[in-house]
């Protein structure tokens, strides 16, 4: 009979103990502790991604210069958004994880995909959520080949190894990874553990037959991607998608990618027959938007290598309370607090009067500090109740005593909306050496502004 030993795993973060503990050391849970079972013949065996006939033995070096380049395959989907933000196509033999909210878009992405890539390429689909009549059901509305896709139903890990090493596809996706669960332990569906052993036994599943798999995680209450975050530092690429299920757009961001560049994002519009690629999203996040109403800006950000105009929305009322509201939605809600901070302290607005309001619209997130002069123009555009040129383009981080500080890419953010058909601009007057070289249209007029002063007073004084 087979030896079992027990373990106690944090469900939390997944860390292992041999004894039970009230709380988890790696994550400072409390009572996160859950006793399970584990096979001693079976631990460790048969971990290695590497096949006994491959050529490259146990311990052996290699010289890098010695490796063929076929594992640099890409499998190109077609679809523009998402090839950018994979890097150019799924690499064979990678383990991808996308995640999001429920219906945010990921299995309808998923089939448009397989009806992309069945044209030259053998794939398969594994659902362990949906029954293949209801997968018929949204591949007839999606339409372009997705008909064509082969389907299989499991969550047994086995079934699912047996069938991906007899039928060894390009491009395999599991729908969705918190369904699936290894015979060889005693905890359920879903748990850490279950979750991580049948990560990994895909993980050198995609490696030993060079398969591209696609892994399917919901997110947690708390936001993590498929329970603890301990699943994405397993795979090759986490891809995680963005935005409101009631609204137009989805984006689909690049958190890691070990084969391009991180951050890196992909704009889609959520139609009848799927999702779209979006081919322009600096003109479509700023469709509608209002002219010549206190409070707005535009500004240019970078999100990986692509450069978005962004409207942001600002509203300051005067406050009813001691503690006056500074409430978010795209931004930082800490960096918000900063700049006000910097504005009362810079220019003498008393921004501890007025409970303060700040949007991005279409749902977008600014993590970079480029938007910082945008952001504090907006804002103090609504307590002047004066609108900004709706022509205008404004660019630049903010110091803590009032600089307006130079930007990364400076030069591709303003030739960006050159192209785009904007022609005033302010940004930090650090730039001028670096925009002087760019061949700029004559009809551009550029100002630089050093102090956050100097820019209020070209704005409103």
């Amino acid at each position: 009979m087979a030896k079992k030993k027990t373990i106690y795993i944090c469900s939390e973060c997944g860390y292992e103990s041999t004894g039970w503990l009230g709380k988890c050391p790696n994550c400072q849970s409390w009572n996160s502790f859950q006793e399970f079972q584990m096979d001693k013949t079976t631990n460790g065996s048969n971990r290695s991604w590497l096949d006994s006939n491959q050529k490259i033995e146990k311990n052996e070096i290699v010289n890098l210069e010695e490796i063929s380049g076929q594992s640099q395959d890409r499998l190109q989907t077609g679809i523009k958004e998402l090839d950018r933000v994979l890097g150019g196509g799924f690499v064979k033999g990678s383990l991808v994880l996308v995640g999001g909210d429920p219906g945010i878009g990921k299995s309808t992405l998923l089939l448009q995909v397989l009806g992309k890539l069945n044209y030259q390429n053998e794939t398969l689909y594994i659902s362990g959520e949906e029954s293949p009549a209801q997968i018929k059901m949204r591949a007839d509305r999606l339409g372009e080949n997705t008909n064509t896709a082969r389907i299989f139903t499991g969550t047994s890990f086995t079934d699912i190894a047996q069938v991906l090493s007899k039928e060894k596809p390009d491009f395999a996706v599991i729908d969705s990874i918190q369904t699936i669960y290894d015979e060889d332990l005693s905890s359920a569906p879903g748990t850490v553990s279950q979750i991580r052993e049948t990560t990994a036994g895909l993980l050198r599943l995609a490696k030993r037959l060079n398969i591209a798999i696609v892994l399917v995680g919901h997110v947690t209450k708390e936001g993590g991607i498929a329970g603890p975050r301990i699943l994405e530092h397993m795979v090759d690429a986490v891809l995680y998608f963005e935005g409101e299920r009631s609204g137009q757009y989805r984006i689909l961001r690049s958190v890691k990618n070990r084969f391009g560049t991180t951050d890196e994002i992909g704009i889609f519009e959520m139609t009848q027959s799927g999702l779209q690629s979006v081919k322009n999203p600096g003109e479509a996040l700023l469709i509608g938007r209002p002219l010549n109403v206190p409070g707005t800006t535009i500004t240019a950000c970078l999100e990986g290598t692509r450069v978005i105009l962004l409207e942001i929305q600002a509203l300051l009322n005067l406050t009813d309370f001691n503690q006056p509201i500074r409430n978010t939605q795209g931004i930082d809600r800490l960096r918000l607090i900063m700049l006000l901070a910097i504005l009362q302290k810079s220019c003498q607005i008393k921004t501890g009067l007025y409970d303060a309001y700040v949007n991005v619209t279409g749902g977008m997130k600014i993590n970079e500090t480029a938007a910082d002069l945008a952001v504090v123009m907006a804002i103090v555009s609504s307590i002047q109740e004066k609108p900004i040129d709706p022509n205008l383009i404004l660019i630049g981080e903010l110091g803590l005593s009032g600089e307006i500080r130079n930007v990364p890419n400076i030069e591709k953010r303003v030739l960006e909306a050159i192209s785009l058909g904007w022609r005033k601009f302010i940004v930090p007057a650090s730039s001028q050496q670096n925009l002087k070289i760019l061949d700029i249209p004559k009809d551009c007029e550029i100002i630089y502004a050093g102090l956050l002063q100097e820019a209020l007073d070209i704005m409103f004084f």
